[in-house]
């Protein structure tokens, strides 16, 4: 008898499921940044700028740090430090594609568009403050939080206080900075019992969390 099971259909489905999915989450990536004013071209210099990015960690200083414990969780979350040994120290560092990018970015936006700064500020303390509140240390490995919350609450802000016209705007700054913000920097003094060796702020990771947060915050405002 013939055993209806293929491996070459098998990889065929696979690989193609694969595309499928590449290309639907890079649709939406392009159309997050059409409503954010960015070119194709620009767009697609974002992309490979967060996806080169989030590989460098720029290390900014050292701190001494509690042994791991012998069970480490399985995070749910974000931050995903590299696999490296554990030496007595955490070295806190920014991610490139997850810190630094979405920062200028962000900057930029400010400036170019002219935005109304009251709003706006209040509007990073809300989601800073709800970041904060809803992620959590994960031993040995870094912050942790729910994938899907930062974007809704960022999403929720833009529409109550940036209105039709900065709305978009409104979602990517207040979910990026509001993330990083919350979820790494008012985590920083939990990172010496976590006992992990690196602590990098924004993530790690192809397409991290702080990336797609503010990419997913523009789709749904």
């Amino acid at each position: 008898m013939r055993s209806p099971f293929s491996l070459l259909h098998f990889l065929l489905f696979f690989f193609l499921l694969v595309f499928l999915l590449t290309f639907i989450q890079l649709q939406l990536i392009t159309l997050s940044f059409e409503r954010l004013g960015l070119s194709p071209t620009a767009t697609l210099l974002m992309l490979l700028g967060s996806l080169l990015g989030s590989g460098i960690n720029i290390p900014l200083f050292s701190i001494r740090a509690e042994p791991p414990p012998e069970v480490i969780e399985t995070p749910f979350g974000l931050l995903r430090p590299p696999p490296l040994p554990f030496t007595g120290r955490t070295v806190i560092a920014v991610n490139v594609g997850g810190c630094l990018i979405p920062l200028l970015f962000s900057l930029y936006l400010v400036s170019r568009l002219d935005l109304p700064l009251p709003p706006l500020l209040l509007g990073i303390a809300l989601v800073a403050l709800l970041s904060y509140i809803f992620s959590r240390p994960i031993p040995g490995m870094g912050i942790g939080m729910p994938m899907l919350l930062p974007p809704l609450i960022a999403a929720t802000v833009a529409v109550v206080l940036g209105g039709e016209e900065y709305r978009a705007p409104f979602a990517y700054i207040c979910g990026t900075l509001g993330v990083l913000i919350g979820a790494d920097v008012l985590h920083l003094r939990d990172i010496p019992r976590l006992g992990a060796p690196i602590a990098s702020i924004g993530g790690a990771g192809t397409f991290d969390g702080i990336f797609m947060t503010g990419v997913l915050a523009v789709l749904l405002a």
